[in-house]
């Protein structure tokens, strides 16, 4: 197959970055909307901190907790580039998407507030409706739901509808994890601005597929996690408006986030360290900032084309099957793709992919709501990433009509 490439390195130049190809030549990874896989630059980083300087950060006087430091600090620096952020200040550490989410919503429970209602849509993973359900509950308020239209895109007018002087926070995802659709951030971000109401976006499947500038998305929080952008798993990102962070109350408390202790009362570090208990992810911080260095070092308007075009020949060729449904075709969309194969249950159809090298994710992805939504009771799903190529998508639907001819 003649494959068209990103400008700079190729596919396969890529591919040879990550060292699990080298172990598995024949993987067909089409799994990355749940976690990619790492290049060879974040593995290095990681090694290199536990075997060169692994000592713990801040406020030791030796050389190794220096060294440790700087590279520390030095990852959120890079971080704060990478998004946009004003500061290093607004750039807060987390385990995750999911525990970001959790630290705005538990910080709101535990403050005097005039407004209690948070709009939602349609579209969200569980970390970001759980959070809300419980925040609602907790402080007396309503979680709205804002529609999605039939192609699996927000329904703005119904959003707005949700809007009104009650509301506190709007939630949405940036991209959908089970359906791709890219949403209109900074349109609804102006949205909720116009009723005073803070804005939480969703950004896990974003950051590693689409250029970041939060100041000019106009969110007050943006949350992300390392493992979906070729960094490892349990780091992650919160960042908040500096103004906005100053206003929420601590979440965890004890370590770093301290500034002094007596027993009388206790006293909280400045921003970003006030949000930051515990001894931090210091090799994770340090992974991610090697992962955001090799996104950076590919040609990333290059990539996402190579990207949009994997999932085109992906949607071409699943609507060229009878019986197979590709949900919301139309839609914009970054990075995934889902199908429903009327014909064969997609769990028996991701085992039969599996026995052909091909891994991808079955089921509801964490969206009961918006399968039920959609009418069914999961879909098949393909994530693709830089170092995919057109014979990916060729394998898959090869093994696509072999499964089926087994199945159906």
């Amino acid at each position: 197959m003649n494959t068209q490439a990103p400008r700079g390195k190729q596919p396969d130049e890529i591919r040879r970055d990550f060292p699990i190809f080298s172990a598995h030549p024949d993987l067909v990874y089409l799994d990355s909307a749940a976690t990619t896989q790492k290049p060879r630059r974040v593995l290095d980083a990681i090694r290199d901190y536990y075997e060169q300087r692994n000592a713990n950060v801040h406020r030791a006087a030796h050389t190794l907790a220096t060294e440790a430091t700087v590279a520390f600090e030095s990852a959120r620096a890079r971080v704060r580039d990478f998004i946009g952020a004003a500061s290093v200040g607004e750039v807060i550490w987390t385990r995750g998407t999911t525990e970001a989410i959790n630290l705005v919503a538990a910080s709101l429970r535990e403050m005097e507030l005039t407004r209690r209602d948070i709009v939602i849509t349609e579209l969200e993973h569980h970390s970001n409706i759980v959070p809300w359900q419980q925040l609602a509950a907790k402080i007396g308020g309503k979680l709205k739901v804002a529609r999605i239209t039939s192609g699996g895109e927000i329904d703005l007018e119904d959003l707005a509808a949700k809007l009104g002087d009650k509301t506190l926070i709007v939630a949405f995802n940036h991209v959908s994890n089970a359906l791709g659709t890219l949403n209109p951030v900074a349109e609804i971000c102006a949205l909720a601005r116009t009723r005073g109401a803070l804005v939480l976006v969703d950004g896990a499947q974003a950051t590693g597929h689409i250029e970041i500038d939060v100041k000019e998305l106009g969110c007050d929080f943006y949350a992300f996690s390392g493992h979906k952008m070729f960094g490892p798993t349990g780091i992650g990102v919160l960042y908040g408006r500096e103004d906005v962070l100053e206003t929420l109350p601590v979440w965890q408390t004890g370590g770093e986030m301290i500034e002094r202790v007596s027993f009388d009362g206790t006293t909280f570090n400045r921003l970003p360290y006030r949000f930051e208990a515990g001894t931090p992810n210091i090799a994770g911080a340090i992974g991610l900032a090697a992962a955001v260095e090799y996104i950076q070092s590919l040609d990333r308007a290059a990539a996402s084309e190579h990207e949009h075009r994997l999932l085109a020949l992906a949607r071409s060729g699943l609507q060229q099957i009878d019986g197979v449904r590709v949900m919301a075709p139309d839609a914009p969309r970054s990075g995934v793709l889902s199908f429903v194969d009327e014909d064969v249950h997609h769990q028996d159809l991701g085992t039969l992919l599996n026995e052909q090298s091909i891994a991808l994710r079955t089921g509801h992805h964490c969206a009961m709501p918006l399968m039920e939504r959609l009418g069914v009771a999961g879909v098949t799903r393909v994530s693709v990433a830089p170092y995919n190529s057109e014979e990916d998508i060729a394998r898959l639907l090869d093994a696509l009509a072999k499964a089926r001819a087994l199945l159906a």
